[in-house]
């Protein structure tokens, strides 16, 4: 398998893990914190994953140049986790292990992607 099409894979991993928890935050915790409605989850989460994916599937499919803006969006996603999600929207959301063990899971997939795109990009393999 192509690094390319693996880091497709663990981007659209993170963003169906992510999916799922915003939904269950909007449904399950709605009112919690003001990032925990389902407004917010179909006026600004889902519109962003949208057009994210869009990027995530040309890198899979292999189009010509979308390495670089999925490696540009996995390193964005995870200093945005790091340093904006984490710090802003976990600390009001009185987060339980789901919510950690989604946030940990998304940086991750994210950072892992990052790392097979920047390894393609160098031309590196995993395989001789």
């Amino acid at each position: 398998m192509a690094l390319t099409t693996l880091a497709a894979w663990l981007m659209i991993s993170a963003f169906s893990v992510s999916t799922i928890h915003e939904l269950y935050r909007a449904s399950v915790k709605a009112g919690v914190s003001p990032y925990d409605s389902m407004h917010r989850l179909l006026a600004r989460t889902l519109p962003f994953y949208m057009v994210a994916t869009a990027v995530v599937l040309a890198v899979g499919f292999g189009v010509t140049g979308a390495e670089w803006a999925g490696l540009v969006l996995a390193i964005a996603m995870v200093l945005v986790s790091v340093f904006y999600y984490n710090p802003t929207i976990m600390t009001v959301r009185q987060p339980g292990m789901v919510d950690w063990a989604e946030d940990v899971a998304f940086t991750g997939l994210f950072f892992a992607s990052s790392v097979l795109l920047t390894a393609h990009l160098a031309d590196i393999t995993l395989f001789a």
